[in-house]
């Protein structure tokens, strides 16, 4: 399953709206087909799977990270359907989909066809590498996660607002990797006419994902940019990624709608410089803990990274 998972972060963000999905065939202790959700949402990962499987799947166990879809689509064919058809003795699920059109219905038809099912296998991971689709699908708004790449005093810039670089090739590198996973990017007016960013993906091979850009602002946008006035009128996107400056930050920290922060550190020291947020509307000093849990922590080059996720009880 941990397998399966793993091939579900494939399909961000290009799967949107429909979930990225991972899939795993199994037969005789080996791997006979893998598959994940493709862009625009299908083939979905089972049919993927089984396509590359052709007969080899009968008989074999199938590892899905959510229940296999129930519903009939002009689209495809239910792959609950797909899954009998193809003759598979087992599917392990991790995530039961909260779709009303599949929920449960999908383990209902694969276990009324004879075939022995096991779910609830790493939900939590399964549920995680879902995190943009499961919050638009339960919440009705974007996973948005906020990147920070400041000194070790906390700044972003020099007081002149001099930025350009604080952090190193590797981090930049991996803020447009980040880039590529995210639908939406997002930075202030202040950062839009003090560094005019291109916001684009520069990886070799990963320019066309670059994201769609968006602007926080109560004005206009430019050209190839779409404005919004406010961090919950941001509805019609899966994921995004907001990149500047503090006053951009800041607005989506005191609405608590950030889930994820990476938080990008330079071994250098500026003083002085502009900080990295404002006023986020904190009343007390207790309420600012027990709300980060660190997910992950390494060094790019010189400088370290530190991923956060938001503690929420759903």
């Amino acid at each position: 399953m941990a397998v399966a998972v793993a091939l579900s972060r494939r399909g961000r963000p290009g799967s949107a709206p429909n979930p990225n999905v991972g899939c795993l065939i199994v037969k005789d202790g080996k791997v006979v087909a893998r598959g994940w959700t493709q862009k625009g949402g299908r083939p979905h990962a089972e049919a993927v799977a089984l396509a590359a499987a052709g007969a080899t799947a009968r008989g074999a166990t199938a590892y899905v990270s959510l229940e296999p879809c129930a519903h009939a689509s002009a689209r495809g064919p239910a792959c609950s359907d797909a899954l009998i058809a193809a003759g598979v003795a087992r599917v392990v699920i991790a995530a039961q989909d909260p779709d009303p059109r599949t929920d449960g219905a999908g383990i209902a038809r694969l276990q009324d066809a004879g075939i022995e099912v096991v779910f609830h296998v790493m939900a939590a991971e399964a549920r995680g590498a879902m995190a943009p689709w499961w919050t638009q699908r339960m919440h009705g708004r974007p996973f948005v996660t906020l990147k920070l790449a400041t000194s070790l005093d906390g700044c972003i810039a020099r007081a002149d607002g001099t930025s350009r670089w604080i952090t190193g090739d590797r981090a930049r590198a991996h803020g447009h990797l980040e880039r590529a996973g995210h639908q939406a990017i997002l930075v202030g007016r202040g950062t839009l006419d003090a560094d005019a960013p291109r916001l684009d993906v520069r990886l070799p091979g990963l320019e066309a994902r670059s994201p769609k850009k968006l602007l926080l602002t109560r004005g206009a946008a430019p050209a190839g940019w779409t404005a919004v006035a406010s961090p919950q009128a941001i509805d019609e996107v899966d994921s995004l990624l907001v990149e500047g400056g503090a006053g951009a930050a800041s607005a989506f920290l005191a609405t608590d709608r950030v889930d994820r922060l990476l938080l990008y550190r330079a071994p250098i020291l500026i003083g002085g410089g502009r900080p990295a947020l404002g006023d986020i509307g904190l009343a007390d000093l207790a309420d600012a803990h027990g709300r980060w849990r660190l997910a992950d922590s390494r060094l790019l080059g010189s400088d370290r990274l530190d991923v956060y996720e938001r503690t929420r009880r759903d």
